[in-house]
């Protein structure tokens, strides 16, 4: 979740409110602050460019396969509500 909201505030998508709450957390998270400028940076590149580089459109898609990962890897951290606790 917290990956599509960062591409929304990044593709200018997102309201005032949550526009500034973003902001904020950028100026704090450096991790998220980095992804931030990495996909500008990219976004910027191409918008330059007649035809796309092929290693830029490689970076952002892979870029855009490791949002999926880590979204995916944190949703399956959640312990499953229908699994017993170990040791059940």
């Amino acid at each position: 979740m917290v990956a599509r909201v960062l591409q929304k505030y990044l593709d200018g998508e997102t309201d005032e409110v949550t526009a500034r709450r973003v902001v904020v957390h950028l100026e704090d998270c450096r991790r998220c602050g980095l992804e931030a400028s990495v996909y500008q940076e990219i976004r910027s590149a191409l918008a330059r460019r007649a035809e796309p580089d092929v290693d830029a459109v490689a970076r952002l898609t892979a870029f855009g396969r490791s949002l999926v990962r880590d979204e995916q890897g944190r949703a399956g951290d959640e312990p499953d509500s229908a699994s017993p606790p170990a040791g059940a």
